[in-house]
């Protein structure tokens, strides 16, 4: 599995290379294109979930324990954790951004019977992993209501709850501007809150919080070495980058707005890295100077991290019930309803019975990138190398997505 992985990721950095190269200044536009940064909330909020909010705490020490885990002792855990989150990864997403926005449409590889078949396997399986993750981090987040390590009805509950809100929520394309902004401006109050409870003190405080940021500049010193995977869990997580890329770009491929290609890579790069950065420092502070957040951060982390669920899975749900065909237009609301709650339920509990793992999902999603650049090579070289704008339907027109449905 480590050499799938580390080809998979040999060839998207040479593909992102190859795009910049060729298409570098080309005008991206999406069939529904908003402004830059509703664009950038979109991305955010869809591009991450609950694991941004719930696993720092729970991984700091890890990164620390260098006899355990020498393989870390190169960087400080900050940056470790940053590592994991931060600025490079996000290629993954801008690679199958662009693809979906300006190649697909004329190569149309994803139409292919068998190769939508398993696209959507995979968009169905991440879902279902992202409300895993939700319900598996609870009880150590929330252990006023349980014994602090056991998922009891309540949590189900929770996470069923959010499940319900997200297919709702999927029903129409209107609710993903405001949810997105929403959900943004949502973290950024958590970090604000979450600052205030850690470095109102004095100017002790303050200084630890920038020496804290300035940590993360290790991460930028060794970025190498962050490329190919440390370890099992460095590869845990980069198969879940993988998992994910392949939806996020096809979701967040609708609503580029006209930035060009090399605005597009520096836009998913740096903006959403920021706001990791800033939220991880705080935390690490926590962590370092062994804060509590039980009691009202710890309700106030999870609040976020089930709305970024919802945010990811509304998003998701939306693109493969797009794809089989089973939309609101031909099931009607309730049966479309119905059969998404139940069918991410399912699929949810076998995560928690450790019946599906999400690293086949991401060497699953390497095998069609493979795939796709040998169907490319061998039947639509020629058009791709002729391609030189965003598909000529594609209008800068930031009102249509109010009417789309």
């Amino acid at each position: 599995m480590t050499i799938w992985l580390s080809a998979g990721i040999i060839f998207t950095l040479l593909a992102v290379i190859t795009i910049l190269l060729k298409w570098g200044n080309v005008r991206v536009v999406g069939v529904t294109p908003v402004r830059t940064f509703t664009f950038i909330a979109i991305l955010f909020t869809s591009g991450l979930d609950v694991g941004l909010i719930m696993f720092p705490l729970t991984e700091f020490a890890g990164y620390a324990d260098i006899k355990a885990s020498p393989e870390y002792a190169f960087a400080n855990p900050l940056a470790i954790e940053f590592g994991y989150w931060g600025f490079l990864i996000w290629g993954f997403y801008f690679l199958t951004c662009f693809y979906f926005c300006v190649i697909e449409p004329k190569v149309k590889f994803f139409e292919i019977p068998w190769v939508k078949f398993i696209n959507n396997v995979v968009i169905i399986g991440t879902c279902a992993f992202t409300a895993y993750l939700l319900l598996s981090n609870l009880p150590w987040y929330l252990p006023e209501l349980g014994d602090g390590s056991s998922v009891i009805p309540t949590f189900y509950l929770i996470v069923f709850a959010a499940i319900c809100f997200a297919v709702y929520s999927s029903t129409d394309i209107k609710y993903v501007r405001f949810l997105s902004i929403s959900t943004t401006w949502l973290f950024i109050a958590l970090i604000a809150f979450m600052w205030a409870g850690a470095f109102v003190m004095g100017d002790s405080e303050m200084s630890s919080f920038t020496n804290n940021l300035a940590e993360i500049g290790t991460y930028f010193a060794n970025i190498n070495q962050f490329v190919l995977p440390l370890n099992d869990y460095h590869e845990f997580y980069l198969f879940w980058w993988f998992a994910w890329s392949i939806m996020i770009g096809q979701f967040t491929s609708r609503f580029v707005g006209g930035l060009k290609t090399y605005q597009v890579l520096g836009a998913m790069l740096i903006f959403p890295s920021i706001p990791i950065a800033i939220w991880f420092s705080v935390l690490y502070h926590y962590h370092d100077m062994g804060i509590p957040t039980q009691g009202i951060k710890n309700f106030a982390m999870v609040f976020v991290g089930i709305v970024f669920v919802i945010n990811s899975l509304d998003s998701l749900i939306r693109l493969y019930t797009d794809n089989l065909n089973l939309t609101v237009k031909r099931l009607g609301k309730l049966n479309y309803m119905a059969l998404n709650i139940v069918a991410l339920s399912l699929l949810t509990l076998l995560f928690k019975l450790e019946f599906l793992q999400i690293q086949w999902v991401g060497a699953l999603v390497i095998g069609l990138f493979f795939v796709c650049a040998g169907f490319i090579g061998y039947s639509k070289f020629k058009t791709v190398k002729n391609i030189d704008s965003s598909p000529k339907d594609n209008k800068i027109d930031y009102t249509k997505i109010e009417t789309v449905h």
